[in-house]
C-alpha cells in the first residue's frame, strides 16, 4: 500500500499540491476499457431482454479501437456472451474476460481510478503538476508507473447490493499490474465514484455541491469542501476545483457530474442546458452554467464553455429518467454517445463530432439503457496507456 508523501507543498493558502499522482484525461491514450456485462435484472426490471444487445454494440465498437476488459460473473455465463459477441461480429481477439462476481455493471463508480504516479522514491520535481506555473511540467511523462486509485464503493450511500463491488477496484489493479492505493482522510477509508468526477488531466476537476456536500446520500460524513479539495490534489492532481451545484433531476446517484458538464479538451467543457423554462432541470442547469462562467482553469484562464441541449422527457413507468447527451464515453479513435430518438440528438452528435474531430462519434441508442439510469459514462472506465 503507497502513501502520500507529507511534504506536499501549497497551491495556495487552501489546497496543498498532491503527492505525486495524476489522473489522466480521458481522451489520452488508452491500454483498455474496462466494463462489466450486464446480470442484475433488478436494474431493468421489466426491460432487461435488450440490454445485452446493446452491451455488445458498445463492446463492438470498443473493441476496434482498444481492448476490452470485460468482466463476467463466471464460466457459464463468458460463454454464453461469446456466443452472443460473436453473433454481433465483436473482435474476440480484443476481449479478455475476467471471471469475478459483480452486483451491478456501473464500473465509472466501482472500479479503481487508474492514475500515473512516480515510482517510490523519485524527486518531487517528476510531479506532474507544476504548482508556479499551474501546468504539467516538463517531467511530467517520465518514470511514471501506473497507479490504481482505489475509494471506497457503497453503492451510492443508498443501495444494499454492493458487497462484490466493493471488491472489484482490486481485482481489477491487480490484473492491471498497477500499484493500489486507498485515499485516506483523516485516517478513515473515502467514499468516491467516479462520476461524480471529471478531470483535464492539468490540474482542475469539476464535481457538484450536491453529490458531495449533502447530507442526502451522504458519501463521508464530516468531510468539507476543503476536505474533498486536498483529496482530488493528494490523489488525483487536480488542486483546482470547480463546484457545480445540482444535478438532473430523476439521478439516484444525487448529482453525478457526468450527466452535467464534461471537459473535451484542457481548456472546454461541454455542459447541458434546459431549454424550457417550466422544466425541472432549468434553474439548476442555469445555475451551473452561471457558475462555469465565472470559473477558471488551473493556470487562471476562462473556460471555453459549449451549450448542449438535454432531451426531451424521457419517462417510463411514470418516472423521469436521467436521460442526458453529456453522459459519453471518450475512448480511443471513437466517441460513444447516447442519444434518445429526439430531435435534439442530431445536435447533440453535431455538437461532439465538430469537438472531437480526429474520433469517430458513435450513436447509441439509450432510450432502453436509461432505465438503468445510467448510460455509457457509466457503465465504463478507462485504463491509461
Amino acid at each position: 500500500m503507497t502513501s502520500v508523501p507529507a511534504d506536499t507543498s501549497l497551491v495556495n493558502p487552501s489546497v496543498r499540491s498532491f503527492g505525486g499522482y495524476r489522473m489522466p484525461a480521458e481522451w489520452e491514450p488508452h491500454a483498455a476499457t474496462w466494463l462489466a456485462w450486464p446480470h442484475y435484472h433488478g436494474d431493468w426490471p421489466g426491460r432487461f431482454e435488450p440490454i445485452p444487445w446493446v452491451y455488445a454494440e458498445i463492446i463492438r465498437n470498443l473493441a476496434r479501437h482498444e481492448r476490452v476488459e470485460l468482466i463476467v460473473n463466471d464460466a457459464t455465463v463468458e460463454r454464453g456472451v461469446r456466443k452472443l459477441l460473436s453473433r454481433t461480429n465483436v473482435d474476440l481477439a480484443n476481449i479478455r474476460f475476467h471471471r469475478w462476481p459483480t452486483n451491478r455493471v456501473w464500473l465509472r463508480d466501482s472500479g479503481c481510478i487508474f492514475v500515473a504516479g512516480s515510482p517510490p522514491g523519485s524527486a518531487r520535481p517528476d510531479s506532474p503538476f507544476d504548482s508556479a506555473q499551474g501546468r504539467l511540467g516538463p517531467l511530467s511523462l517520465r518514470k511514471q508507473r501506473q497507479v490504481a486509485t482505489k475509494f471506497r464503493f457503497n453503492a451510492w450511500s443508498k443501495y444494499s447490493n454492493w458487497r462484490h463491488d466493493e471488491k472489484i477496484g482490486s481485482l481489477m489493479a491487480e490484473a492491471a499490474r498497477a500499484d493500489e492505493i486507498r485515499p485516506l482522510h483523516p485516517g478513515t477509508r473515502v467514499v468516491l465514484e467516479g462520476g461524480s468526477i471529471d478531470v483535464n488531466g492539468r490540474g482542475t476537476l469539476l464535481t457538484t455541491e450536491e453529490c458531495l456536500l449533502s447530507k442526502v446520500q451522504q458519501r463521508n460524513p464530516g468531510m468539507s469542501r476543503k476536505d474533498y479539495e486536498k483529496i482530488f490534489a493528494d490523489y488525483l492532481g487536480a488542486p483546482n476545483v470547480i463546484w457545480l451545484g445540482k444535478g438532473i433531476y430523476g439521478d439516484d446517484t444525487h448529482g453525478h457530474v457526468d450527466d452535467l458538464t464534461r471537459f473535451v479538451s484542457a481548456d472546454t467543457v461541454v455542459t447541458m442546458v434546459e431549454r424550457n423554462r417550466k422544466d425541472v432541470n432549468y434553474k439548476p442547469l442555469q445555475e451551473n452554467l452561471r457558475r462555469l462562467q465565472a470559473a477558471h482553469d488551473q493556470a487562471g484562464k476562462r473556460l471555453n464553455i459549449v451549450e448542449l441541449p438535454m432531451p426531451a422527457p424521457v419517462v417510463f413507468e411514470k418516472r423521469r429518467l436521467p436521460a442526458s447527451y453529456a453522459n459519453f464515453y471518450i475512448a480511443n479513435g471513437v466517441v460513444l454517445a447516447p442519444v434518445f430518438n429526439d430531435p435534439n440528438d442530431r445536435i447533440a452528435l453535431n455538437t461532439l463530432s465538430s469537438l472531437f474531430s480526429t474520433r469517430e462519434v458513435i450513436p447509441i441508442y439509450s432510450g432502453d439503457l436509461i432505465w438503468g439510469l445510467g448510460t455509457m459514462h457509466c457503465m465504463t472506465q478507462q485504463q491509461p496507456a
